[in-house]
């Protein structure tokens, strides 16, 4: 199953459950790339350990993707660009598996495949899950290494140390280990999946429900935001990223295509001025491209959506206004921590907004 789900994704998940609910495949290839490692090695689990090299894998994502953007997210904080290339599939996908449809000839430059399912079938020729972005590759045999997301994610702030960039933030402070791997459980539950629980319903009665639960934990949010400036602790962390992904597509996407409708998230003042700052900082908005995002959910869910009408709006200047967050203190990173370089040439948003064109140059 997909991590963005076709048509088919969606009914299997259904009919797994006898009330309609939508149930997310959560079975990934949890292979891992960890220091000390010289050469692939399998584990006594059946999974294997990769070694870390500068230039030799590359992170397939496509910017549609909530779980592929905060590989992205974190991969700019950490200063990992020069060390993990990027490929980036376009926001639209069959059955079959996202295409690089966006890079010249609609081939990867690098990979020299069409589909992300070459580098799947070419390691695991009759892999029997779904293609899923974020997915690591290994460059020089186009072999997939992992799509485990939440590992990668979390192997990018901890294990990849060595290659880091000077300053780079502690996205996963110890102090705050285990308040933060409890936020995160409830947040992937109640709203990182809780959305699709909500758009991907098949009954009245499982729509209602997920619903209900979701905005349960919105308005747990909009009151814990209302009391401090992050999550958790003083600064950005991990958990922050996991909450940005699903919130920035609210308002575009979710309120709508999901019916997730009971308030936009730039009307509820705390959320709002969360996501206005996080936006404004490199490695967030930068990253983030609202064309992309909406053409998947409108173009690709055809169950829910048919004609493949694109929305026009929502207007999300917004998020570039000035935001009253560091009325809590704090900062998003500690001291001795730096903001993130420019974006990599190639690396930018194909469709930027007309009110992000000046995001970083102030």
């Amino acid at each position: 199953m997909t991590n963005e789900n076709t048509q088919e994704d969606i009914q299997e998940a259904r009919n797994a459950s006898p009330d309609g609910e939508f149930i997310r495949d959560t079975n990934y290839i949890e292979d891992r790339i960890l220091p000390g490692i010289t050469e692939p090695t399998e584990q006594e689990d059946g999974t294997f350990h990769w070694p870390q090299e500068a230039g030799r894998y590359r992170l397939a994502v496509a910017r549609a993707c909530p779980w592929a953007h905060r590989t992205v997210i974190t991969r700019r904080l950490m200063g990992l660009e020069d060390t993990v290339s990027l490929a980036l599939a376009g926001p639209t996908h069959d059955a079959r598996s996202w295409t690089f449809d966006l890079d010249e000839g609609e081939v990867d430059p690098v990979l020299q495949i069409p589909r992300l399912q070459d580098a799947y079938f070419k390691r695991f020729p009759d892999y029997p899950r779904g293609i899923t972005v974020p997915a690591i590759v290994e460059e020089s045999t186009g072999r997939v290494v992992t799509n485990d997301y939440p590992s990668i994610v979390r192997d990018f702030i901890t294990n990849w140390k060595d290659f880091q960039r000077e300053g780079a933030p502690n996205l996963y402070p110890e102090e705050h280990a285990e308040e933060m791997e409890e936020l995160n459980y409830y947040i992937f539950k109640a709203i990182n999946n809780g959305v699709y629980r909500s758009g991907f319903a098949g009954s009245q009665e499982a729509y209602e429900s997920a619903y209900d639960f979701l905005w349960e934990a919105l308005d747990w949010v909009e009151d814990r935001l209302g009391k401090q400036r992050y999550m958790v602790g003083d600064h950005i962390t991990e958990t922050d990223i996991r909450l940005f992904v699903t919130l920035i597509r609210f308002d575009p996407v979710y309120y709508s295509h999901f019916k997730c409708s009971r308030h936009k998230l730039a009307e509820m003042p705390n959320i709002c001025g969360y996501l206005q700052e996080l936006f404004q900082i490199p490695g967030f908005g930068d990253t983030t491209d609202f064309t992309e995002i909406k053409q998947h959910y409108f173009m690709v869910h055809t169950e829910i959506n048919p004609t493949k009408i694109v929305p026009v709006g929502p207007d999300m200047s917004w998020l570039m206004e000035e935001h009253d967050r560091d009325r809590f203190g704090g900062q998003p990173f500690a001291e001795g921590t730096t903001m993130p370089g420019p974006l990599p040439k190639g690396e930018e948003v194909k469709n930027p907004e007309d009110f992000q064109q000046p995001l970083f140059e102030r």
